[in-house]
């Protein structure tokens, strides 16, 4: 039913050209969930910046889904994105809370994500790789609301009164942060470029 476990065995594909391919309808919520599953994975993983956790927040947000099985089809989307968005935030608040009370001073170490190799082309694997790597420290440098707009909008590429339902705001808010997010990885990719 909810395929996460072989998306993690793929290594989740981490250099597709297109995060955010053309929809089909889904028939079913499972089918829905299938064919969200490794973008969603990749959204939690730029904001909570571990693996692991990335990987619980998807399945907890699928698991919730299962409860609007029977919604319209056409609310699926941003009632995922939006229970997604904020179990990353649950989790985000909660490791702040364990930080600041069980290790005074403490800062969270940064585990690096340990890429496999999947494809036949070393060079050409190892470009998107860090193409990936520098987009994603990129974006975990930008304020959470820019990166959720940046990450839904461009990655995801949802509509902007997507984004904003399932970000909790205005559409006009949704612009903003996309502006600003844009103008900082601009600057920050610049000299990469």
């Amino acid at each position: 039913m909810l395929q996460l476990v072989s998306a993690e065995a793929d290594d989740l594909a981490l250099v597709a050209p297109a995060l955010g391919a053309a929809e089909r309808s889904p028939a079913t919520l499972e089918e829905f969930l299938a064919g969200i599953g490794t973008r969603a994975f990749r959204f939690a993983e730029l904001g909570l910046r571990q693996r692991d956790d990335a990987l619980d927040a998807v399945q907890d947000a699928m698991m919730k889904m299962l409860g609007y099985r029977e919604r319209p089809a056409a609310e699926w989307t941003p009632l995922f994105w939006s229970i997604l968005r904020s179990r990353i935030v649950d989790v985000q608040r909660r490791r702040a809370f364990r930080l600041r009370w069980l290790m005074p001073g403490a800062r969270e170490d940064e585990a690096p994500i340990d890429w496999a190799d999947d494809g036949p082309d070393p060079a050409r694997t190892h470009d998107g790789r860090e193409a990936y790597s520098r987009l994603a420290d990129a974006l975990g440098k930008l304020p959470r609301r820019q990166r959720e707009a940046f990450s839904l909008r461009i990655l995801e590429e949802l509509d902007v009164a997507t984004t904003a339902q399932a970000m909790g705001c205005s559409e006009g808010a949704v612009k903003t942060h996309l502006s600003r997010a844009r103008e900082a990885l601009q600057r920050q990719l610049e000299d990469w470029r």
